[in-house]
């Protein structure tokens, strides 16, 4: 892989953890986390315990109106059921966390956090320049 292509992806995943940190203190109350998860703050990640678990993957955007981007994957580790409400509150944070975030994370791209459909998703100049 490039180094300017791992740069991006670390910053995508450190941009993801400060999410998963965000949500954990907005909504780490609302369930009992899944037996098997370990508590927030044991794990070396914060995508890999508590409540949430936040991942970013690329995605070309076939069929999307919005073309290729980064998803943003939010899930609720927990064995409750998890209602549509308390879903669209989470992601609706999500939008207004990520994209208040952007730039400070990518100071010199142009980029913006969107819902495409289904899917939570970023979207803009992911360009590397001259490699």
């Amino acid at each position: 892989m490039h180094p300017k292509q791992e740069e991006l992806e670390k910053k995508l995943s450190q941009l993801c953890a400060a999410l998963d940190n965000r949500l954990e203190d907005r909504f780490g109350y609302l369930f009992a986390i899944h037996p098997n998860r370990p508590k927030r703050g044991e794990a070396a990640y914060p995508g890999f315990d508590g409540l949430f678990s936040t991942s970013v993957a690329f995605t070309l955007g076939i069929g999307s109106k919005y073309g290729r981007g980064y998803l943003i994957n939010i899930s609720i580790r927990t064995l409750e059921k998890v209602d549509s409400n308390t879903m669209n509150d989470v992601e609706n944070e999500a939008l207004v966390f990520v994209n208040s975030h952007l730039s400070s994370f990518f100071p010199d791209r142009e980029l913006s956090f969107v819902r495409d459909g289904r899917v939570l998703k970023i979207i803009g100049d992911f360009s590397l320049g001259d490699v």
